[in-house]
């Protein structure tokens, strides 16, 4: 019998995903995938379908999770007008929600619940209002604008007054992973822009705008992360920058881009992906056959991507607000993993196109 049982809500997603691959390669870990999509799931793991919105489907659903001892809350709704959505109130409503029907069905069940992690980001200081001074630290105050994270973050501290079990916060920077339609994956949306230029026959121009520091987060790296807040009494009713540990410039890592795909690294030409990419699915099915790839469409494989794209690639500012998290407290509090994080890119660009999602 396994030592512990954890659910992945959200398995679906760039971080559920790399949770469900990690927890599932432990021994001591019984690991539960939900999620309203169905996922890939890795050996000896199981899946529930269950839409976080339908608080009596989350019911039925707990009455066979009464052995959870830990959660990890990676589901997220977000609206089609990606960033816009990050200040809608009906956004930050449905993410309050999801949180709360699932605790609200599975605490009753799962009497030996001990930990919970849920993610947050950069969001967390402000940085899609205002600039945030660099490096951002997890010590200082809310920032003072409305968000989805002090709604779960209010329900979750209200809630462990009262509960057995401990949580910890996350906060990744641009995660970079595995997943398909997913609303954040910039790897597919680089990806598939790449291929798109090279079928065109252009090199691959840089579409963002001017240059500026930030940071990155390996979904593997993340899931380890969980793993360590779940085990460690010192990461209770904590929060934690979780960040590769290295600096993100991308100009200066896309040259190694264009070589992966075989082409000459182009000019910077600025260009809103989510304006021009989605009228570029005549060619993208072209590449799909030429290259005997999924049969995808664009919008199946990138969804909402491009506007995270456009943003995390600084198109169109000329010089974006440097956006830097402080890894430090996570070290301090025993856990050491880092990435590199132009390698980690190149992983998942090559899982993408070893599973026949993106060309070589």
């Amino acid at each position: 019998m396994k030592k512990h049982t954890i659910l992945i809500a959200g398995a679906s997603g760039v971080v559920g995903a790399a949770a469900l691959e990690h927890f599932a390669s432990l021994p001591d870990w019984e690991v539960i995938a939900l999620s309203r999509r169905p996922v890939a799931l890795p050996e000896g793991a199981r899946h529930i379908s269950v839409d976080l919105t339908d608080l009596a489907a989350c019911h039925q659903a707990a009455i066979n999770l009464s052995h959870v001892t830990h959660v990890l809350f990676a589901a997220l709704y977000e609206l089609p007008e990606l960033v816009a959505g990050w200040r809608d109130p009906r956004q930050m409503a449905v993410n309050e929600a999801m949180l709360r029907n699932l605790l609200d069905a599975l605490e009753p069940q799962a009497k030996g619940l001990r930990h919970l992690t849920f993610m947050q980001g950069t969001k967390a200081y402000g940085g899609h209002v205002e600039p945030a001074p660099v490096p951002a630290k997890e010590r200082w105050p809310r920032h003072a604008h409305q968000n989805f994270y002090w709604l779960q973050e209010d329900l979750m501290r209200a809630r462990q007054k009262q509960a057995a079990w401990t949580f910890t916060i996350l906060r990744p920077q641009i995660v970079f992973g595995y997943a398909v339609s997913s609303p954040m994956n910039i790897v597919a949306a680089i990806g598939a822009y790449a291929a798109v230029l090279r079928e065109q026959g252009q090199p691959l121009h840089f579409p963002g705008g001017g240059r500026y520091i930030n940071g990155a987060s390996d979904s593997r790296m993340i899931a380890q992360a969980a793993e360590f807040a779940a085990t460690h009494e010192i990461a209770a009713n904590e929060t934690y920058n979780v960040v590769n540990g290295d600096a993100l410039v991308w100009p200066d890592i896309w040259g190694s881009i264009a070589a992966r795909f075989g082409m000459e690294t182009g000019e910077h030409v600025p260009l809103c992906m989510t304006e021009m990419m989605p009228a570029c699915e005549d060619v993208w099915q072209v590449i799909v056959k030429k290259n005997q790839l999924k049969s995808l469409t664009l919008e199946q494989l990138v969804a909402s991507s491009w506007q995270f794209t456009d943003r995390a690639l600084g198109y169109g500012a000329d010089h974006p607000a440097d956006s830097v998290l402080s890894p430090i407290k996570l070290r301090q509090h025993g856990f050491n993993t880092c990435y590199d994080t132009e390698d980690a890119l190149h992983d998942w660009l090559e899982l993408m196109q070893k599973n026949r999602l993106l060309p070589r």
